[in-house]
């Protein structure tokens, strides 16, 4: 009985070490990727220029109300939120000035794919941007949760891709498909989201003006809402004008 125990406890001892030796190479691999993504990722942080997408390609001068959005592509509640928004825009003009932040949700399941997306159209054709989440807002039912459930990632990405190439033109088809495979778009993403983690920002939709975040976020704000947020900010710079006018005299 010993020397049955005895030739086979090298046998267990062998066992154990291809074990361990194996546990070893596994968690060699695993942090090294982790290393590299974490690196990858590292390189981007701060990014070389500002997040966001500027829109109408608003210059940011010293008196001009600065608008920051945070939109998820398919959240209503940012949908709805474009709209007023928009329109606050438009009355106006240049003394108001808007960067949208992609902020993808992580409980919308194409939350991310779509954010990607606006990076990589932003990228081949900036101008086609906004009419890209535009796109996004007016066909968002196709990409919830539920009407998605049972389709692949690989499908998801392709409806993404032919319905962006209605706003980039079908010759950017090929562009937009190489932009998924891009390691850069994935994570210019992560740093948008990042961005938005580090502002303090929980939901979408949420807003900042001039720098400082506005009350009820998660809540679309309407027409007649932007009014009163602007009106008086307006209003106070045209008496701090004047009174640097007057001081001067």
């Amino acid at each position: 009985m010993k020397n049955i125990q005895s030739q086979r406890y090298p046998i267990c001892i062998l066992s154990v070490s291809l074990v361990q030796v194996a546990l070893f190479l596994i968690i060699t691999i695993c942090s090294s990727s982790s290393t590299l993504l974490l690196s990858a990722e590292a390189a981007l942080i701060p990014p070389a220029k500002f997040d966001g997408f500027v829109y109408n390609k608003a210059v940011h001068g010293e008196d001009t109300i600065a608008i920051e959005a945070f939109f998820d592509p398919v959240c209503p509640d940012s949908r709805d939120a474009w709209a007023p928004l928009k329109s606050a825009l438009q009355h106006y003009g240049s003394r108001v000035s808007l960067i949208v932040h992609p902020f993808p949700l992580p409980y919308h399941d194409n939350a991310f794919v779509t954010s990607r997306a606006l990076h990589i159209v932003n990228s081949l054709n900036p101008s086609a941007t906004y009419h890209t989440l535009e796109l996004f807002f007016k066909h968002q039912e196709k990409f919830y949760n539920k009407q998605t459930h049972e389709l692949s990632r690989a499908t998801i990405v392709d409806q993404v891709v032919k319905l962006v190439a209605d706003a980039t033109g079908n010759a950017s088809l090929s562009a937009l498909e190489s932009g998924f495979s891009n390691r850069k778009t994935d994570l210019m993403t992560r740093v948008s989201f990042k961005y938005g983690c580090t502002r303090g920002v929980f939901g979408t939709p949420f807003f900042f003006v001039n720098g400082f975040s506005l009350p009820d976020s998660g809540s679309a704000i309407d027409y007649k809402g932007w009014r009163n947020i602007i009106d008086p900010l307006l209003v106070a710079q045209g008496q701090k004008n004047e009174g640097a006018h007057r001081s001067f005299l």
